[in-house]
């Protein structure tokens, strides 16, 4: 697979109006990828199907945030965020993103997880990166992955209580 491909600093855009949609088992598993996903990630459909949804993660995005989407879906809530993603090449696209639990309707068990992603506004994903450099050199400074994902928590929520906002309030707010 292409996902340890160097990074070119090249941005993917892409129309305003595409979709990309994935599903994943309940290990972040791909089951599922549309059309624009492969187009933007830049990967066929075989190459996604059964590879980890971590394919397409970027460096430069904080351990923290998927630590927070991970504590979000074991609740059966829903989850946004602003997600800097590396397509196979190594250019970047930055999306929105909304990944909710998939619940088997008879048991109420997660059997997945759906997201759906749409193109992000550019202020909001400067506004994000700022916050994401804030995490990632916190992150940095521990050389135990854990403890590196602590920090940031502990980083975020400081971040969160002086701004008196909630995470998804402070999503929700980069694009204002």
């Amino acid at each position: 697979m292409r996902s340890d491909t160097r990074l070119t600093g090249i941005e993917i855009e892409f129309p305003q109006d595409l979709l990309i949609v994935s599903k994943t088992d309940p290990k972040g598993m791909i089951t599922y990828a549309n059309h624009g996903f492969c187009e933007v990630a830049r990967y066929s459909l075989a190459e996604l199907l059964g590879r980890p949804h971590s394919i397409v993660r970027h460096p430069d995005m904080p351990r923290t945030t998927f630590a927070l989407l991970w504590e979000t879906m074991k609740h059966g809530d829903e989850f946004f965020a602003y997600v800097l993603n590396r397509a196979s090449d190594g250019d970047h696209y930055w999306v929105f993103a909304h990944v909710v639990p998939d619940v088997d309707p008879r048991t109420g068990a997660v059997i997945g997880y759906h997201s759906a992603r749409r193109w992000a506004q550019p202020q909001a994903c400067i506004r994000a990166m700022a916050v994401y450099q804030r995490l990632l050199d916190v992150e940095m400074r521990e050389p135990n992955p854990r403890r590196a994902i602590e920090a940031g928590r502990a980083t975020l929520a400081g971040l969160l209580e002086s701004a008196g906002v909630t995470y998804e309030q402070w999503v929700f707010s980069l694009a204002e």
